[in-house]
Order: structure tokens, then C-alpha cells, then sequence
């Protein structure tokens, strides 16, 4: 693993906002950029759900490749759902900002709540996409981590650390949009960081880089994966 990963993103698209159509065209932007990357040995695409999904599954389709899920939940403040200080991981680890828990005053009672909804919650969510199959391995295999954007870059932080325990041999994070903070940041834990569009913005939302946002049901994320079951990718 490189000291410290390499970035790749697109100049043009540098501080814009609305550069994508929806996730699917940032999915199918993405590929193009991972297409030709000689270090891309193997792969699997490891979608973070819900919203890693549609460019998870334009990025496998692309590279012909198999598509697992990365399930991934924040664990959440209790006066913020949309907020969190930690993530809990598709193999039961669980990962908290103590920096910022520190100056929140959260009692040791509200974080095992949080940790345990977020655990329950990717529990659910595990069974429910799998259907009962197996994940591909990652051993010795380039996992490609893809979210739909990177604001803090905690949740992908906890993904990359869980696919690690299976020794890819190189873990590429793809994303099509990030904070110029978040993605360095990600850049020093992978090998490679692929982020078109790049914002160094003092505030930062995911969904501005997208002309239609919508926050994905389970149920479209099920609908989805049935497509990728029929093209052979899941």
C-alpha cells in the first residue's frame, strides 16, 4: 500500500455544482474513469447502500465485474438522525469518532443506543440484500469502494477498514463527488481515490452535485440488485 494514496479527479469539474444528472450518469462517469486503470486487477465493486448503489451497478456493468454490498450504517446523534459520530460495518465492527465525541457530551448510555441501532440496522439490511448468497471474496482482488459522495469521509473510513480484514490487494475508493477535506483524508487510508468532482467549498452537501437527488428506498435498492442478478453481476 502506498503512503499515501493517489487522487484522481476532473478539473473541469472542480468546485461546480449539478455536474451529474442523477446517480446513475455519476456511476456511468465514474467507469469511464476506472476503465483504463492498469492497477485494477480483479475487481469486485463493493456499493455502499443506499445511495452507492446505482453507480456501484454502472460501474460493475461497465467493467464486468462482480457487484457486492458494503453495508454501512452512521451511527447517529440522537437529536440528529441525519448526523453521526461513527459508523458499525458489514462484519459487526463498530467505529467512533472520539474526537468528536468528545466535546458532545454524549453519556455512555446514548452511545451503546446509537451503536446498537446502527448494528440492528445493518443486520437488516445484510439479510436483506444477500438473500442468503455468499459475497464474493476480496482476497487478493482490487475492491473498488463506491458511495455516491464523500462529506466527511467517516462511513467510507469504516468501509475501508472492513474490507482490509479480507487482504485485497488494492482498495480503490470511487465516489463522484467529495469535499476536498474528506477525500484527502480517505486518500492517506487508500490506494486510490477517484472523486470527478472535487468541492473545497466551507460547507459541502452531496445531493448539489446531482441535478434529480432523492434519498434511495430499500426497496429501489432491492429492485436494482434484481438487475444486477439478471446481467450476472450479483
Amino acid at each position: 500500500m502506498l503512503d499515501m494514496g493517489r487522487i484522481i479527479e476532473d478539473n473541469s469539474l472542480r468546485d461546480r455544482l449539478g455536474v451529474f444528472e442523477d446517480r446513475t450518469d455519476a456511476g456511468r462517469r465514474l467507469a469511464a474513469f476506472l476503465s483504463p486503470l492498469e492497477m485494477i486487477v480483479e475487481p469486485v465493486v463493493c456499493a455502499i447502500p443506499a445511495g452507492g448503489v446505482p453507480p456501484g451497478l454502472e460501474v460493475a456493468r461497465a467493467l464486468g465485474t462482480p457487484l457486492r454490498m458494503a453495508v454501512v450504517r452512521k451511527v447517529q446523534f440522537p437529536w440528529n438522525p441525519e448526523a453521526g459520530f461513527g459508523a458499525v460495518t458489514w462484519d459487526g465492527r463498530v467505529f467512533l469518532n472520539r474526537a468528536l465525541m468528545a466535546g458532545l457530551g454524549l453519556s455512555e448510555a446514548e452511545v451503546d443506543a446509537a451503536v446498537a441501532r446502527a448494528r440492528k440496522s445493518v443486520e437488516e439490511r445484510v439479510e436483506r440484500f444477500s438473500g442468503g448468497r455468499e459475497a464474493p471474496n476480496l482476497e487478493g482482488r482490487t475492491a473498488i469502494l463506491i458511495d455516491d459522495g464523500l462529506a466527511t469521509g467517516y462511513t467510507m473510513l469504516a468501509a475501508i477498514e472492513a474490507a482490509r480484514t479480507e487482504s485485497p490487494k488494492t482498495i480503490v475508493v470511487a465516489v463522484p463527488t467529495g469535499s476536498l477535506h474528506a477525500v484527502n483524508f480517505i486518500a492517506r487510508k487508500a490506494d486510490l481515490v477517484v472523486c470527478p468532482n472535487i468541492r473545497t467549498g466551507r460547507t459541502f452537501a452531496v445531493a448539489e452535485a446531482y441535478g434529480r437527488w432523492h434519498d434511495l428506498s430499500d426497496q429501489e435498492v432491492q429492485e436494482l440488485l434484481i438487475q444486477a442478478r439478471d446481467m450476472g453481476l450479483f
